[in-house]
């Protein structure tokens, strides 16, 4: 007997009669899924139809889903007007798992809900990193082969080589400072060694440390800045030997700084051999200054460590669009209101003409810092036409930089959230690990 044109849908109890043939144009995977069953099932063949829904009635042609009713009417009312918002009086993770289970995503929300459930998400940690989906199928991997084993013992249960477990151990240890004690450890004495370098760095540009009779001084921190080098190289040799993909690692934003942060050291001892630092090769001496002073990158290392300077870099990279959408609307601003200012103040000779606004990138300066409400006082108007659109100037800024500024804070907010929750698993394995 084939199955009838119409379709009996009882979702928690609630029945809804809809033609087969519209099932495939509803935006709803499992029901397009159902109407594909449905098509290539034969009569009286029905487990196709079964991994859809949770129980069929043959007789009625009605298919069984023990979901929740309102929340599937909510979502028929998005097939019918194209709007899908939050059921009131209903979590809004219970309701965004109901969209999963029906095959919508958080995309499908209005812009308003959308913030509702990031938010939500935002509170309660829930979040799924691709590691973590990785770590998912590993396991399902290695239950499926365990059952197969079992169902066939003649085939030899594949292990990781040691090799491949020792590099992995090594991997977390020096890219996961969380997640072990031997990483909290490493990750310890790298802190150390970053802080000690800093202080070392800014005591050298003081007078009294460079003076003649301070010489000692200033050789036993060329020690120290050795010795923190021969660290940061070796672990940065370290972690490229332990590492996955090669390509990658190099590509990575944090390695290129700790690249550019131990590079300058040996090219300034390669030009102090060479070269020297008399004072016939100021040249040489000021890239030596240069080369020096970008030990500052070594703060940055850092990031590592803590998780605030994590959460800014990843804020950054994921509000890129938001970040050039602010300079964009600052960059046109301050190309009008400094034509305008060098206008009023200088081009139309008023009184004693304003030097201050000579020209438009003269102008531009006091735009940026008027903007921003800096406000140095080194350039300021003196006509009355440049006092208001001075005024004008400072109202226009704090609204320019305060519209992008909300999205970038709750991105902010959620990459937090997402690290301090990934920083909250690696702290659980620790435990379980000191325990064993």
């Amino acid at each position: 007997m084939p199955f009838p044109p119409v379709v009996v849908l009882n979702v928690g109890g609630r029945r809804y009669s809809l033609a087969r043939e519209l099932l495939k144009d509803l935006p709803l995977r499992r029901l397009s899924r159902l109407h594909g069953c449905l098509l290539a099932s034969e009569p009286g063949d029905e487990r196709q139809v079964l991994e859809v829904c949770d129980d069929y009635d043959r007789e009625r042609n009605e298919y069984f889903f023990d979901r929740h009713s309102e929340a599937f009417g909510f979502l028929m009312l998005y097939v019918r007007y194209g709007h899908l918002r939050f059921l009131p009086r209903m979590c809004e993770l219970s309701f965004y798992h109901e969209m999963l289970y029906w095959g919508l995503e958080g995309s499908h929300l209005d812009h308003c809900c959308q913030r509702r459930l990031d938010d939500r998400m935002s509170d309660t940690y829930t979040f799924y990193s691709a590691e973590e989906e990785l770590l998912q199928a590993e396991g399902s991997t290695a239950t499926a082969s365990t059952s197969s084993t079992s169902c066939h013992q003649q085939q030899p249960q594949q292990q990781q080589p040691p090799e491949k477990k020792w590099l992995e151990r090594m991997r977390r240890t020096f890219e996961e400072p969380t997640s072990s004690l031997a990483a909290q450890v490493l990750a310890t004495i790298s802190i150390l060694f970053v802080v000690v370098s800093m202080v070392v760095l800014c005591a050298s540009t003081m007078p009294e440390w460079r003076a003649a009779e301070n010489r000692s001084m200033e050789e036993n921190s060329r020690i120290i800045e050795a010795i923190c080098i021969g660290w940061f190289t070796a672990e940065c040799i370290v972690r490229f030997i332990v590492s996955k993909d090669k390509c990658k690692f190099v590509k990575r934003p944090l390695n290129i700084i700790d690249l550019l942060a131990i590079t300058p050291y040996y090219i300034s001892v390669l030009m102090t051999v060479f070269t020297g630092e008399n004072s016939e090769l100021q040249r040489a001496g000021v890239t030596l200054r240069v080369l020096r002073m970008m030990r500052i990158f070594w703060v940055i290392k850092l990031a590592r460590h803590f998780i605030g300077l994590q959460t800014l870099g990843l804020t950054l990279k994921r509000c890129y669009r938001e970040m050039v959408m602010l300079l964009v609307f600052v960059c046109v601003a301050m190309a009008i209101f400094s034509a305008l200012a060098q206008l009023l103040e200088h081009g139309l000779n008023i009184g004693k003409p304003n030097e201050g606004y000579a020209s438009i990138p003269a102008a531009c300066w006091w735009v940026i810092i008027s903007m921003t409400t800096v406000g140095y006082g080194d350039v300021c108007p003196v006509t009355i036409p440049g006092r208001i659109l001075g005024g004008i100037c400072v109202v226009s800024g704090i609204v320019l930089l305060a519209l992008p500024i909300t999205f970038i804070y709750h991105s902010f907010v959620q990459c937090y959230h997402e690290l301090k929750f990934r920083s909250a698993r690696y702290s659980r394995s620790i435990s379980a690990e000191f325990l064993n």
